[in-house]
């Protein structure tokens, strides 16, 4: 056998591994359960629960669940929008000045735009290999506090930041236990890697200070 058709082989068997690899990932994303919080006051808003489930190597915990309201999502966009130069980042629900916690057409509507949103973020690459996206969907920690945490100006990493808020989370992620296998395949979102070598998030783990740890409740002053 010819040493250029050895070659080809081998090319072949590792191009049918890597797609066969590619098929077998998969990220499920789910915006859902709306909730009004500080219903009584004249500061009401809507957020939303994340859940995401995934066996990709892109996500430090492999199932999360966090809340999140509409302005944070624009918080997310607009820095998404900034690191991935010229891929445009996909579109929001709209903004309305109109906005009722009381009207469920509307906020039905957000949620489902919310969804589709993050369903397209989470399917490219560029934007898996953003922290702030990892710790938007992985933690509850506020815009102010993942900045700080991806400059490099909080105690804790951005792996250890996940990985804790997970372990403290385990009760949320086990209420919607099974959902990935149960919903319909089309809320599974097969992960295409640009080439084999695409980089993972660029997450580097570290120990987190014991005097001063990150809060993982949001603050309401960044609400």
């Amino acid at each position: 056998m010819s040493l250029c058709l050895q070659l080809y082989q081998g090319c072949s068997r590792m191009i049918r591994n890597q797609e066969q690899k590619q098929e077998d990932e998969f990220i499920a994303v789910r915006v859902q359960d709306p909730r009004v919080q500080n219903e009584e006051s004249w500061y009401s808003y809507v957020d939303f629960k994340i859940f995401l489930h995934s066996n990709s190597k892109a996500f430090t915990a492999k199932t999360s669940c966090v809340r999140r309201r509409y302005s944070e999502f624009v918080w997310l966009k607009k820095k998404l929008q900034k690191n991935s130069g010229l891929v445009p980042v996909p579109e929001l629900p709209p903004k309305t000045p109109f906005f009722s916690v009381n009207n469920d057409d509307f906020i039905e509507k957000r949620r489902e735009g919310l969804q589709q949103f993050l369903e397209k973020v989470v399917n490219r690459t560029v934007f898996l290999s953003d922290s702030q996206l990892h710790l938007f969907l992985q933690t509850q920690l506020s815009p102010a506090q993942i900045e700080a945490c991806v400059q490099g100006h909080a105690p804790c990493s951005v792996t250890t930041a996940i990985l804790r808020y997970a372990s403290s989370n385990q009760g949320c992620a086990q209420e919607e236990g099974g959902w990935a296998m149960q919903e319909d395949h089309e809320r599974i979102l097969p992960l295409f890697y640009e080439s084999p070598d695409s980089p993972a998030p660029h997450l580097q783990p570290s120990e987190c200070e014991s005097s001063s740890e990150i809060s993982l409740v949001e603050s309401d002053a960044h609400a």
